[in-house]
């Protein structure tokens, strides 16, 4: 694929959104028996809604907690950059973001923030969505971090202000364990991009699944936790049928301090 190279963007710290619809469930036609049994029941335990990037953390979070019954999955949280109308540093396009939601039987709910950003602007912005979803029973939200101890302090406390619990199914979880749960679940993810600082450029646009662990540097972190790869889930147990793109273009994109590699999907 030819790279075409774009002005840099900068990288600020992704949180990410939901439009609330109460009662909405996850479609049990492709969960296991248990996680079944668990949607069927899900009104004796707290709603929550998930910090959804698009991304394999945050899908394999949400499935965990949906097979152990833990929480009700009440809607997908995402944060959309008006600028490019995608999800930025996974550079996931908005109409994939919502064809997973249409996949996942949930709403979705966006907060619409620039590319200069600070978390100062943003802050208020995502407060008054949370506020809105905690007014409407919401208790919690669901994020895929699995060991960044600043990442989970920043999100803690943001969500205690408002008096909501954060919460982490995957932390401190072996990450090669994290890695063969996601693949043995039946997910299937594509690489949209890569810090090619990090990363050889062939992996960006790979599939996610054994030969990827196989050829994973040792030198990197293999659930991409610091920036090395984000993904895009187009399939899985969660999921009521798989989503189509087609792969374009990769482009090249500089920091002061980084190359990144961008895979474009479009949507079929």
């Amino acid at each position: 694929m030819p790279i075409r190279r774009l002005a840099a963007m900068p990288v600020h710290r992704l949180w990410l959104p939901l439009r609330f619809a109460p009662g909405r469930r996850l479609h049990p036609s492709r969960l296991p028996p248990a996680a079944v049994q668990n949607v069927g029941t899900l009104s004796s335990v707290e709603k929550v809604i998930v910090s959804w990037s698009g991304g394999k953390d945050c899908a394999l979070s949400m499935y965990e907690v949906i097979v152990r019954g833990e929480y009700e999955v009440a809607g997908l949280l995402t944060t959309i950059t008006p600028d490019s109308d995608r999800v930025d540093m996974h550079d996931i396009r908005h109409g994939l973001i919502e064809k997973q939601a249409e996949a996942l039987g949930l709403p979705l709910d966006m907060v619409m923030i620039s590319s200069h950003t600070s978390n100062a602007d943003y802050e208020p912005s995502l407060a008054d969505v949370l506020k809105r979803h905690r007014d409407a029973g919401v208790t919690g939200v669901l994020f895929g971090d699995l060991f960044r101890a600043d990442l989970r302090m920043y999100r803690a406390v943001n969500c205690a202000r408002l008096g909501l619990k954060a919460i982490f199914p995957l932390w401190k979880r072996d990450n090669l364990q994290i890695m063969d749960a996601f693949i043995s679940s039946g997910f299937k993810a594509v690489v949209t991009s890569i810090n090619a600082n990090r990363l050889e450029p062939e992996f960006v646009g790979r599939t996610i699944d054994w030969d990827f662990l196989r050829s994973f540097p040792t030198t990197a972190n293999v659930c991409g936790e610091w920036g090395e790869y984000h993904t895009f889930v187009y399939d899985g147990p969660t999921f009521t049928s798989p989503i189509r793109f087609t792969v374009g273009d990769t482009c090249d994109r500089e920091d002061l301090f980084h190359r990144f590699l961008f895979c474009d999907l479009i949507p079929a």
